[in-house]
């Protein structure tokens, strides 16, 4: 039934056991389907071997789900000892920041638990109003943003919070988390080991100084996943906005330009390029644009240049 009610309904659906309740279960999904629909456990040849791969597949699916969730409450148990930790932490949050020069920076945040990833708390942030290339401005503005929201009850707070960097960025971190009054979570830095070479990172924990586990370690594992799956999803991030970016007309962010004179630009001149090279006279000449509405246009082109 939960399956069925975010999915389409099929006219025949077959099962390993008889369900309870089997016929009203019919009467509500032909309801919803619109037709009859039938529930059918009892069934030979070719149907029957569906059933059994059915049967197979989810037998495996489930030896696979619980393997990988004892070896990642193995990886927390870890990580609690090598952290010192009361209890094994419940949940990892972990921030990095990506950017090309300075273009279209952009912080992530992933979030696995004793589960995994978690993907549905995933958030990235685009950074905006910081120097370009600032990594410590763009990860006190995407902590805030992040915490913020959490003090105020939308969200979580995390056992750990990962930085994908060393001591400044994690003194950032511990900045933002004192001044919005943030308490209970320990920051850990990743900080990238000689030459970057992975397996060689440090951890730095404030008021703890340095740690240094072996590369075999599972708790260092776990962080390592964790800091590459930030990485991931900040650098996907970033790509995407930075094409955005690229392929964007210089024609929307105009005031006055609305998507019906920038189609009539297009359609007048032929193109984009062609808008560029016109003059302001030429411009002019198009309806709905006056005088001053072409030399704004012809200035988002040109630098301001007359």
């Amino acid at each position: 039934m939960q399956y069925y009610l975010e999915h389409e309904v099929p006219q025949a659906i077959l099962l390993n056991a008889e369900p309870e309740d089997r016929e009203l279960i019919e009467t509500v999904l032909a309801e919803r389907a619109g037709h009859r629909v039938e529930l059918r456990h009892r069934v030979r040849g070719e149907r029957a071997r569906w059933l059994a791969m059915a049967e197979r597949n989810a037998e495996h699916a489930l030896v696979a789900r619980l393997a990988s969730r004892s070896g990642m409450q193995q990886r927390m148990e870890d990580l609690q000892q090598l952290l010192g930790l009361d209890e094994p932490p419940e949940r990892i949050e972990c921030f990095d920041i990506s950017h090309t020069g300075g273009e279209a920076t952009v912080a992530s945040c992933v979030v696995f638990n004793a589960e995994g990833p978690l993907k549905s708390d995933y958030r990235r942030f685009n950074i905006e109003g910081i120097e370009p290339g600032d990594d410590y401005a763009a990860m006190t503005q995407a902590l805030q943003r992040r915490y913020l929201r959490l003090q105020e009850g939308e969200g979580k707070l995390p056992d750990i919070l990962l930085i994908d960097g060393g001591k400044g960025q994690v003194g950032v971190a511990v900045k933002v988390l004192e001044e919005l009054q943030v308490q209970d979570v320990l920051i850990v830095g990743v900080a990238k080991g000689p030459e970057r070479r992975p397996g060689l990172e440090t951890l730095i924990v404030p008021n703890r100084g340095e740690l240094h586990p072996p590369a075999d370690s599972r708790a260092f594992h776990l962080i390592q996943q964790v800091r590459d799956e930030a990485h991931r999803f900040a650098i996907t991030g970033h790509r995407h906005r930075r094409g955005k970016a690229r392929t964007a007309s210089p024609l929307e962010g105009i005031p006055g330009i609305g998507p019906k004179r920038r189609q009539q630009l297009l359609r007048q001149f032929g193109g984009l390029r062609e808008v560029e090279r016109a003059g302001v006279e030429d411009l002019a000449r198009v309806k709905g644009i006056s005088r001053d509405l072409a030399r704004q246009i012809y200035a988002a082109f040109h630098g301001g240049e007359d």
